[in-house]
């Protein structure tokens, strides 16, 4: 559905492109993660999306269709619930979801029902008369998100969407997400919230300083990544436990902590039987590959290791 080929970008003045030669797809139904630092190229790549920012080195296209062409004959077809909030404070809810409708063209009673579809979607009902700036901050997202979904599109971007919002909020606007992508929308999902793209996303492309470091699944960016036995022990492991633990992998200690990456086909459990036997506490231990956090860090902080 979205196709973007070697898009290059670079703001007057600047000594490296924000954007370098990216390209990425996306399936209808489909939820993308965008993922890296600050500086990554996450909003200027969100920014040509949604039109702001002219096409100079490489294409965007929608459905196999030029992005500006696409925008010509269907100017609600990509909508964008951007960072920085992007309504009338001094606005109702419903007064704000009528602007916005009559914004985007639709008729009069299709802009009511919107509307009124778009306020249940993110459970807004009760807050229709609520000025937008008395409402609280998970509230406001709501309505930002609301004010994205009038016309139905069929590309949503979504930039940092859940940034300062009670738990309550961020599990109703994650599901809602999941609930668009079910129903065919495709999501462009750009957070710091890492344990929401795990939650969401099909695929992961991660971003640092203006490159693709690495796309795919889930499953595929984290394969190849070693088993972890972390283990948290009564009292920091004496030298002699490390050395003996060095034959189940690379062994490393912080403070009472001990993480083992386990060479292929050590058992985690003959490890902790090792610990037992020496004698050392366990109060607990955790096992499993790396978490994304882990190899986000990893890939921004040595991008020679990235893998397209």
């Amino acid at each position: 559905m979205l196709t973007i080929e070697a898009l290059s970008w670079r703001y007057p003045g600047s000594t490296r492109p924000a954007l370098d030669h990216v390209s990425l797809e996306l399936a209808r139904g489909s939820i993308l993660g965008l993922l890296g630092p600050n500086g990554a190229g996450k909003s200027t790549l969100v920014a040509h999306l949604a039109g702001l920012l002219p096409l100079t080195t490489g294409a965007i296209r929608i459905n196999d269709i030029p992005l500006a062409q696409s925008r010509r004959l269907d100017p609600t077809r990509i909508a964008i619930a951007p960072q920085e909030l992007a309504f009338y404070p001094q606005l109702t809810v419903d007064e704000n979801l009528a602007c916005f409708a009559a914004a985007s063209r639709l008729g009069s009673r299709r802009a009511r029902e919107a509307g009124a579809r778009c306020a249940a979607i993110v459970g807004l009902q009760a807050h229709g008369r609520t000025r937008a700036a008395k409402l609280s901050g998970g509230f406001r997202r709501r309505l930002n998100l609301a004010i994205a979904l009038l016309a139905e599109p069929d590309l949503l971007v979504l930039d940092e969407p859940t940034v300062g919002v009670d738990t309550e909020s961020r599990m109703l606007l994650i599901e809602t997400i999941r609930s668009l992508a079910r129903a065919g929308a495709a999501v462009v999902y750009a957070s710091h919230y890492l344990e929401e793209v795990e939650a969401l996303a099909d695929s992961v492309a991660v971003l640092h300083q203006g490159r693709v470091l690495r796309t795919g699944t889930l499953e595929t960016l984290l394969t190849g990544e070693p088993e972890r036995l972390v283990v948290a022990l009564a009292s920091p492991a004496p030298q002699d436990l490390i050395d003996r633990l060095g034959s189940f992998g690379v062994v490393s200690r912080e403070g009472s902590r001990l993480t083992i990456e386990l060479a292929h086909e050590s058992s985690p459990i003959a490890a902790l039987s090792a610990i037992e036997r020496y004698g050392s506490a366990i109060r607990n231990a955790r096992f499993g590959r790396s978490r994304l956090e882990e190899v986000l860090a990893q890939l921004t902080r040595d991008p020679t290791c990235s893998q397209h």
